[in-house]
């Protein structure tokens, strides 16, 4: 991965900007780093109403009294290259991002701000690689995809599975199998206009068709990548080493994406011969078969439901809209328990126990986002020497593992 280029900067008014802080993820993410930024750090809230900004940074306390307001459409340009100028970092939480995010995006790239968002869109990502990679190589931006539950555990916990066999000399990854084995928690309303977007999207165009199913789609050169026959996994698969009976994790196709991006923006430091899967435990037994089962047909006959109108419109009335959420005792009971296992080229059995309190979509997100912008902030001299549109792994690395684990999140890598 070529060497960061970062552009000299005057200082800044801010280090970072919650860009959507009126929404639900976007207040959270607020919440937090009011609650756990360090002293000193100077935090804004931005956002297209001045109006709302002000009623959330009053719901956020007095410590948050003195917060800026940033005042930006995200389809105005100008207020958002003003945005971008003032700050180290956006963390936002505009969304969907093919929608709303490329002016954003590409605002960042070119004055070399530091971004990070929530997107699962694969179609969005790939636009942004093509059209502002080499744009945030030149002004030294790191432009960071997927900073919550997809892909950070998926992602981080790959890396240290990697640092670990390297370090002890075990050598390359091979088989690599993320299993979520406990969680509660719900769908964002984000995740869930995102997703719509994508079904949307794949429908009109089949080139968006072939990306999206495309296990290297994301890959910064695909003709490099090996020949391995991967796949997404589509039905149950029964694995006695993994907990018996799993089903396909319904984010998979995109945290396996992000993955393997990571593996490839670092010369394949991974391994060429890395297959990686993401698959949800049903548990053991007929009752654990049974389970594997409803999720795997669930999936699917969830992406048709929203293809098809008259059933897009029953789950429109069911499913959670954007800036909707769960209550917030619903938000503190939320966890998630995530082993991720490889048999690395030399035989040796290895797995990295990711897990937080909180649920996922929510609470552990904003955990999430909100040390990620920290991490780019804060921590530039510590951070992989990169630049460009990047992955959480690439962009942050270590940096951010040692902040989640001080902000209380579990990542572990033990043998066997």
């Amino acid at each position: 991965m070529p060497p960061a280029k970062r552009q000299s900067q005057p200082e800044h008014e801010h280090d970072v900007v919650v860009f959507g802080a009126t929404g639900f993820v976007g207040r959270l993410t607020a919440t937090y780093l009011v609650e756990h930024a360090p002293e000193g750090t100077r935090i804004a809230l931005g956002g297209r109403s001045r109006s709302k900004l002000e009623r959330v940074r009053e719901e956020l306390g007095p410590a948050a009294a003195q917060l800026p307001l940033v005042e930006a459409d995200s389809q105005d340009d100008e207020a958002l290259a003003r945005m971008v100028a003032s700050t180290r970092a956006v963390a936002t939480t505009v969304g969907p991002y093919h929608a709303y995010g490329m002016p954003l995006l590409q605002a960042c790239a070119a004055a070399g701000t530091h971004y990070a968002d929530l997107t699962g869109e694969v179609l969005f990502m790939r636009r942004a690689i093509d059209t502002a990679h080499d744009k945030a190589m030149a002004s030294g931006a790191r432009i960071v995809h997927t900073c919550g539950f997809d892909s950070i555990p998926s992602d981080l916990g790959v890396l240290l599975l990697h640092e670990a066999a390297r370090d002890r000399g075990l050598g390359e990854l091979g088989e690599t199998t993320f299993v979520l084995r406990r969680t509660r928690g719900g769908f964002s309303g984000g995740t869930i206009a995102s997703m719509k977007g994508q079904v949307d999207e794949a429908r009109r165009d089949q080139a968006a068709r072939r990306l999206m199913l495309d296990p290297h789609g994301l890959s910064p050169d695909r003709s490099a990548e090996p020949d391995n026959g991967e796949r997404d996994p589509m039905g149950v698969v029964r694995d006695d080493e993994l907990g018996g009976w799993l089903a396909p994790f319904v984010m998979g196709s995109v945290n396996s994406r992000v993955v393997r991006r990571s593996n490839a923006l670092q010369g394949h430091a991974y391994g060429r011969g890395l297959r990686y899967r993401e698959l949800m435990l049903g548990g053991a037994g007929p009752v654990g078969a049974a389970r594997a089962g409803a999720i795997a047909a669930a999936i699917p006959a969830m992406f048709g439901g929203l293809a098809i109108p008259p059933t897009r419109m029953l789950l429109d009335r069911l499913l959670p809209d954007p800036g909707e959420g769960p209550s917030e005792r619903s938000r503190e009971r939320g966890f998630f328990e995530i082993d991720v296992h490889t048999r690395t080229t030399g035989g040796e059995h290895l797995r990295c126990r990711v897990a937080a309190q909180g649920d996922p979509g929510y609470k552990a997100t904003a955990v999430m986002l909100g040390e990620s912008a920290l991490a780019l902030a804060l921590d530039e001299a510590s951070l992989p020497d990169a630049a460009g549109v990047l992955t959480p792994a690439t962009a942050m690395g270590d940096v951010l593992v040692d902040r989640l684990r001080a902000a209380g999140h579990t990542y572990v890598v033990a043998t066997g």
